[in-house]
């Protein structure tokens, strides 16, 4: 996205009641994009059986599908708001949401693969949601408090709208039947396209770009090569644990999308005139702050997935009880999300994006020291409300160093750069958990094992962030 202009909305005009419906409106586009992700965490067994399936590489497609189309599609969607309007793109998101969720639905009698194609085309629409829903608040508020709190409030609808996700997906799937969670989606989807369709101003609707200034042009090349390099690559890493490195496509599907990686980085510095993604001003702190995120989301990737296995498979709990165990995350990410900017001015932002890191990492690590027959209130306890500190701090604290760490121009960008690298990691740290729990857990003779050697994984990654997190807290001493 580029740099919002000044807000034209008139909401200072506007009535209480309108206010709050609007914020609710923006902010449920990041509630029902982590919902959405929840639905086939929670009851992914369920559907497991359905498909008569329980292997947990091809039971992590159904999350990973959507996670991959989710992260890949954020930056072409912003694009698509600064040209066309991010009213119009909101709509659209919404639109396109309420269809592929009713699809996914009825894909239980269509089998496993097209099942994953229609998560995957569900995540788009939730792509089209996020970053124009920041442009949204960008647009309408101006610089100051007013502006801070609605995009805190709208960091906070994740957490929350997992665990209704999958608290409202493990309900109908024990107790009614779970294609009924997609349907359902749909539905409130199509009831928010009208209500965002008349809250929503119409000035919204128009380019964002001020008058006499050039608007941005689509980045034909740009998006074709980046979304279906990323889709290779991550397919690659999610199908290998499935059929094994050694089947041909495989290793042919990750070197071509690398190759086309390639390509797009040449072309974002060489060829295109409007960059998708501002790669000729990146510096290396920007790199490493995306790296940082990217590491510590992946580690909460792989927490979260096998924590459902973890107790579901191994302390046979239902779905719905798992879930419950999860509900602290909804008042601690809160509580998180709303201190964000008083921690980031108390203890600067290096700081808070290091205790973030802290949290993704403390709370992988004792996850995978849990025993199986510890009570919940131990191991497990501790590692569930630490965790939602490493969510609700690092995406605000990745934004602020990333937009610190780039041109004027193109601050405006750090949002939807961010959301991409946290989508995609989610993605991509699944199938490299996948690759290395399959030969550990014995042919699933142990499965404990395998869920280990995960955890162990993610807390490598959120490790790797660690370190970066402290390299930012040096450079931040240096300078003063």
């Amino acid at each position: 996205m580029e740099q919002p202009g000044p807000p034209s909305s008139g909401i200072e005009n506007w009535p209480r009641w309108r206010t709050v419906l609007f914020i609710i409106v923006v902010c449920a586009g990041q509630f029902m994009s982590l919902a959405a992700l929840g639905q086939t965490v929670a009851a992914q067994n369920i559907m497991g059986v359905t498909f008569g399936t329980e292997n947990p590489a091809l039971l992590s497609w159904f999350t990973a599908a959507y996670s991959l189309t989710l992260g890949t599609f954020i930056l072409p969607a912003g694009r698509l708001g600064d040209m066309y309007g991010h009213k119009k793109i909101f709509l659209l998101g919404w639109l396109w949401t309420s269809f592929w969720s009713s699809l996914v639905g009825f894909a239980h009698t269509w089998g496993p693969v097209a099942f994953c194609a229609m998560r995957g085309l569900q995540g788009m629409g939730p792509a089209f949601l996020v970053p124009n829903a920041i442009a949204i608040i960008c647009r309408t508020w101006p610089m100051g408090p007013k502006r801070g709190m609605v995009i805190s409030l709208n960091g906070a609808m994740g957490p929350t709208g997992f665990v209704t996700g999958a608290l409202f997906s493990s309900i109908l799937a024990e107790y009614a039947w779970w294609p009924w969670c997609f349907w359902a989606m749909a539905l409130v989807s199509t009831i928010i396209t009208f209500l965002a369709y008349c809250i929503v101003p119409d000035e919204l609707a128009k380019p964002a770009t001020p008058p006499g200034v050039r608007p941005p042009t689509f980045d034909w090349i740009g998006c074709i090569t980046g979304v279906s390099g990323l889709i290779l690559i991550n397919f690659a890493l999610n199908q290998a644990p499935l059929v094994g490195w050694n089947t041909p496509y495989i290793y042919f599907t990750f070197i071509l999308g690398f190759l086309i990686i390639i390509f797009f980085i040449y072309a974002e510095f060489r060829v295109t005139g409007d960059p998708l993604v501002p790669v000729r001003g990146l510096q290396p702190q920007a790199i490493m702050a995306l790296g940082c995120i990217a590491a510590g989301w992946a580690s909460h990737g792989i927490w979260l997935y096998f924590f459902f296995l973890f107790m579901i498979d191994l302390r046979h709990e239902s779905p719905l009880l798992a879930t419950g165990q999860l509900a602290w995350v909804v008042p601690i990410g809160i509580a998180f999300a709303l201190s964000t900017g008083w921690m980031i001015k108390k203890i600067h932002v290096s700081r808070v994006l290091l205790l973030a890191m802290l949290f993704f990492f403390i709370g992988t690590l004792f996850l995978a020291f849990a025993p199986i027959n510890q009570t919940y209130w131990g191991l497990t306890f501790i590692s569930v409300i630490v965790m939602p500190g490493g969510m609700n701090l690092s995406f605000p604290a990745g934004v602020m160093l990333l937009s610190n760490a780039m041109p004027r121009e193109h601050q405006g960008k750090a949002a939807s750069l961010v959301g991409t690298v946290v989508n995609y990691s989610i993605a991509s740290g699944l199938g490299i958990a996948g690759m290395l729990q399959k030969p550990v857990n014995v042919g699933g003779m142990n499965p404990l094992l395998g869920f280990r050697a995960a955890w162990y994984l993610g807390s490598g990654f959120s490790g790797l962030g660690v370190v970066i997190a402290l390299y930012f807290v040096w450079k931040s001493r240096q300078q003063l």
